[in-house]
């Protein structure tokens, strides 16, 4: 499997992705409720008793066997009023498991989708002077919260996730973007987002969640807890994330195989875009061997090779 060249195209192309872009394939779960966030503490891999206002988090939420059935962006809209960023076509599955351990928790969960909107802002033309700066900082605007992401080629992203009813309103001071971009702007960023076609596939550290912060090795035990801690702490890890290119369409879930061994599977496309500069882009989960030596195809064993390159973060080896 040959390596990607660096990507000097980024930034320009980058820039010429700037605008609003409507997030209909994400959804958002309430948690309202004085047990809210330690309810949320012993359930995710995050930590979200000591998540303070102003502040996004990722986060994942295991099995039992440590697999991600869903990963989030979480943040506090208030001191008693979680909420929790994912893809929509996991949610109602997820709010379904996460209820059932509710137990005597004073914590209600709901799915808050249809009241509130999200939006992808690419750019800084829109944007109010209070604007959050950093990776992580959110801030109130416009009837909804503003989440800064990482930046990618140079240019800032923004979440925002507010009132229906205003989302025409933070729309009408931007271009108009396609989800195209957005998706291909996502995949650039190397940051992993679990959806219905990889729930229960993958440990955190096999899509690098832990070293975009999500999660939290010092808060105690939630699902799956002695699993990642281990696959961290005790083991060598044999399997990373990276950003792949393909000269055809790649899908989340698609499995990738290696040229020196037809039958078993090598990885697993985690998110993939359209590349504007033609072909596909994709998150992919490889073996570390996989890297070394040999081809990766895409979907069978003579499928379409992919290339590859290290996600644009560096990987957590100290904790």
């Amino acid at each position: 499997m040959s390596s990607l060249a660096p990507d000097t195209s980024l930034p320009a192309l980058a820039s010429t992705l700037q605008g609003a872009a409507s997030l209909p394939h994400l959804g958002v779960i309430a948690v309202v409720g004085e047990d809210a966030a330690s309810f949320l503490h012993g359930q995710l891999t995050q930590d979200i008793s000591g998540l303070p206002l102003g502040e996004a988090r990722l986060a994942g939420y295991c099995s039992p066997k440590g697999r991600l059935l869903a990963s989030f962006l979480v943040w506090r809209e208030s001191p008693d009023r979680l909420l929790l960023l994912c893809s929509a076509d996991l949610l109602a599955a997820t709010l379904k498991r996460l209820s059932m351990f509710v137990l005597r928790a004073k914590a209600r969960l709901s799915d808050a989708s249809a009241e509130l909107a999200v939006m992808g802002l690419v750019g800084a033309a829109g944007l109010p002077a209070e604007a959050p700066r950093r990776a992580g900082a959110c801030t109130s605007h416009e009837g909804g919260t503003l989440i800064r992401l990482d930046d990618v080629g140079g240019q800032p992203r923004h979440l925002w996730v507010g009132a229906a009813t205003q989302a025409a309103c933070v729309a009408s001071r931007w271009p108009a973007l396609d989800l195209a971009g957005w998706l291909w702007l996502e995949v650039q960023s190397g940051v992993p987002r679990i959806v219905a076609a990889t729930a229960d596939q993958f440990v955190p550290q096999m899509v690098n969640l832990e070293s975009v912060g999500g999660v939290n090795f010092k808060k105690g035990c939630y699902p799956g807890q002695e699993v990642v801690a281990r696959s961290q702490f005790r083991g060598t890890l044999k399997r990373r994330a990276f950003v792949v290119h393909g000269p055809a369409e790649l899908v989340a879930g698609q499995e990738l195989f290696h040229s020196e061994d037809a039958v078993q599977p090598c990885g697993m496309v985690v998110l993939a875009a359209p590349d504007p500069r033609g072909g596909w882009a994709g998150v992919a989960e490889l073996k570390l061997s996989a890297t070394e030596s040999g081809t990766v195809h895409a979907g069978t064993a003579d499928g379409p090779v992919l290339q590859w390159a290290p996600p644009p973060y560096p990987l957590l080896t100290d904790i």
